[in-house]
């Protein structure tokens, strides 16, 4: 069924990215199925599975909630069933972000041992900061003894002990405190999952706000300590990010180099194909084939993660990775885990490129399987590209479409890079952003994060509530897809300052030469917006607790189980979260009632739904007013001009 791309309001363009609708063009006439195909022939959706009263956990379902049968068979109600639907995406989405965490303290044990192959501590700095922050010795040992014991430990924050996540204690003290308060401070992320699962079987946990507060615990395992480790590790490895040029859209793919795609989320084999890529050796056998060189670009989190360690371009986001193939100019898609559409083999098989899926857990069918070995990292990034480049012949150049479109952005803003921005080389600190915050040039901060998604014009709610949140001066910060998005439309760059932030959040933007949204990864990388709000905090003059903060979230178009853990992890942490469209837990008022009213007075934070970007703006710019008139920073005072004598008083 072919996608409808025509002007009329009743159906809409797919994107408003004029590359992507080009390109749905193309596959529209080759008769070649997209996402969009295939989402609108699933409609209508299940109405069950999205008010999440649907139950299959057990075998004499599967059963749902309606008005003549409010129970299931076991005796479970709509509260009950929503509550664990909701728990089994959280066990899901912490488990994912996770082992990617996992992996990466693997590596950086490898590494340690000697056993890394090409890989190496890119910032020694950042690995003794982390070591001492866990109190393992630093003084008179080499970075590598320091490594292996910080791999160590971190390992050991997977499994479960006694006492809480020792990363835990990154966040604030008071808020430490009520999670001990409310029991919900993890004790291992594993373990957390496995409760989660154990807690939502048939015949365990039935009380709907024990199972939710179960949830939240889990989920401060994701952001606080599995996204945290696989944030810092990959710091350690790959370089801690600092502000980078590049560019993002399907234009950046090239009509005479040979173009690699790396897509999935685990940045390992990225960063040897990013280094391997520049190898003279493998440059001349690409000359030798006829093309003019070898261009390695990113599809979702991958592209990230190369984009603001090396400058590597970004093709798109989540709903353009089919259409990438579509171009006819690729050839080699490298996948690993997460966010990766088993229809990809099948449009592959359309055109010469070749999928090639690198990860032992992530197999897909119709791809060759390369299992990374990050023993031999350097070795097996050159294997991919000479397969790449013995390919480049069989492209069809008669079948090459690549739309023009493609973006400048600035990527890369980590908080130590934040750190330096601010406060300069040798005082790096937070204060001219809290100074900014307290007199009202910048009204709060906005984390915009999440996936695109067909049930929503892609990309149009990522850009429409940035933009209305930078027009109403608030600083945005972005990761993943919703980075992406706006660096298509310029958003990433100095100059959006000029053209579409506020006045006084544009005067900050050009007194420091950032962006009014600041680019700060992969969606793992969540775990820099929750320190960010953090350093805030420590910096002073804005309360004692992330939910004191004029901060919020927001997820316009989310789609993954990941997001569903993000959302309750920065819910868990104080902040207001609005999401473009529901949880599925519709069907249980007490469930919803308790995310989007009575969790405030719990954590400090509570889940708002709203589908349209300028309302959502409203109710983040209501939450952040509100949040500045407690910190009585709305309160306008005179200056007064002290003299010398009245200077010494105060002193």
């Amino acid at each position: 069924m072919a996608t409808n791309l025509t002007n009329d309001s009743a159906k809409p363009l797919v994107s408003t990215d004029p590359a992507t609708n080009e390109m749905v063009v193309i596959a529209n006439d080759a008769n070649i199925s997209t996402v969009w195909d295939r989402f609108n022939a699933q409609k209508p959706q299940c109405k069950f599975g999205t008010e999440g009263v649907c139950c299959k956990i057990c075998h004499m379902g599967p059963c749902r909630i309606t008005p003549k049968a409010k129970l299931g068979v076991c005796g479970a109600d709509a509260d009950t069933i929503a509550a664990r639907n909701l728990l089994r995406e959280i066990a899901a989405g912490t488990a994912a972000h996770s082992d990617h965490g996992r992996m990466l303290v693997r590596t950086l044990k490898m590494v340690a041992q000697g056993k890394g192959s090409d890989y190496e501590i890119k910032d020694p700095k950042r690995l003794h900061e982390a070591a001492e922050l866990f109190e393992i010795a630093t003084a008179n040992r080499t970075d590598l003894e320091i490594a292996n014991d910080l791999a160590d430990f971190f390992m050991t924050q997977f499994s479960w002990s006694e006492k809480p996540n020792a990363t835990l204690k990154l966040a604030p003290e008071k808020r430490q405190a009520l999670w001990e308060k409310l029991e919900i401070a993890p004790s291992g992320i594993d373990s957390s999952v496995v409760e989660l699962m154990h807690r939502t079987n048939i015949g365990v946990d039935h009380n709907y706000r024990h199972l939710i507060m179960g949830g939240l615990k889990c989920s401060l395992a994701d952001g606080w300590v599995g996204s945290t480790i696989a944030t810092t590790v990959s710091d350690i490895l790959f370089g801690t990010p600092k502000p980078i040029r590049s560019r993002v859209n399907l234009g950046v793919l090239s009509e005479d180099k040979v173009n690699i795609i790396v897509h999935g989320h685990e940045p390992t084999l990225s960063e040897m194909l990013a280094v391997a890529s520049l190898d003279e050796d493998l440059l001349t056998y690409a000359r030798s084939k006829g093309a003019a060189g070898i261009n390695v670009a990113g599809i979702c989190c991958t592209a990230n993660e190369v984009l603001m360690r090396h400058g590597m371009p970004i093709v798109g986001n989540f709903l353009q990775q089919e259409l990438a193939i579509m171009t006819g100019a690729v050839e080699v898609m490298v996948v690993d885990v997460q966010c990766v559409m088993p229809s990809l083999a099948h449009v592959s098989k359309c055109f010469h490129t070749e999928l090639v899926s690198t990860s032992e857990i992530a197999q897909s069918m119709g791809a060759e399987q390369m299992t990374f070995d990050a023993d031999a990292g350097y070795e097996h990034a050159c294997r991919l590209i000479r397969k790449a480049i013995d390919n480049f012949e069989r492209r069809d150049k008669s079948r090459v479409h690549i739309p023009k479109e493609s973006m400048e952005v600035v990527a890369g803003f980590s908080n130590e890079a934040i750190y330096h921005m601010l406060g300069g080389h040798f005082r790096k600190s937070f204060r001219p952003l809290n100074d900014a915050i307290i007199s009202g040039r910048i009204r709060g901060v906005v984390g915009v994060v999440g996936c695109t998604n067909p049930k929503i014009q892609s990309d149009s709610a990522h850009v429409k509530l940035t933009e209305e949140l930078i027009k109403r001066n608030v600083l945005v910060l972005q990761t993943g897809c919703s980075a992406i998005a706006c660096g298509k439309v310029g958003l990433l760059t100095p100059e959006a300052a000029m053209l579409k932030a506020g006045d006084s959040l544009r005067e900050v933007c050009e007194a420091v030469g950032i962006p009014p949204v600041l680019h700060m990864g992969s969606c793992v990388d969540n775990s820099r917006i929750l320190a960010a709000a953090t350093n805030v905090l420590l910096e002073g003059g804005l309360g004692e607790d992330l939910s004191d903060l004029p901060v919020a979230g927001a997820a316009p178009e989310w789609m993954s189980e990941k997001a569903v853990a993000i959302g309750n992890y920065f819910v868990a942490s104080g902040i207001f979260v609005v999401l473009g469209h529901p949880l599925y837990v519709g069907g249980s008022e007490n469930v919803n009632r308790l995310l989007t009213e009575e969790m405030e007075g719990i954590t400090g934070g509570k889940f708002a739904w709203e589908p349209d970007p300028v309302k959502a703006a409203d109710l983040i710019m209501e939450h952040i007013e509100k949040k500045r008139d407690a910190l009585r920073i709305n309160v306008k005072t005179e200056r007064k001009l002290f003299d010398m004598k009245e200077r010494r008083e105060l002193q």
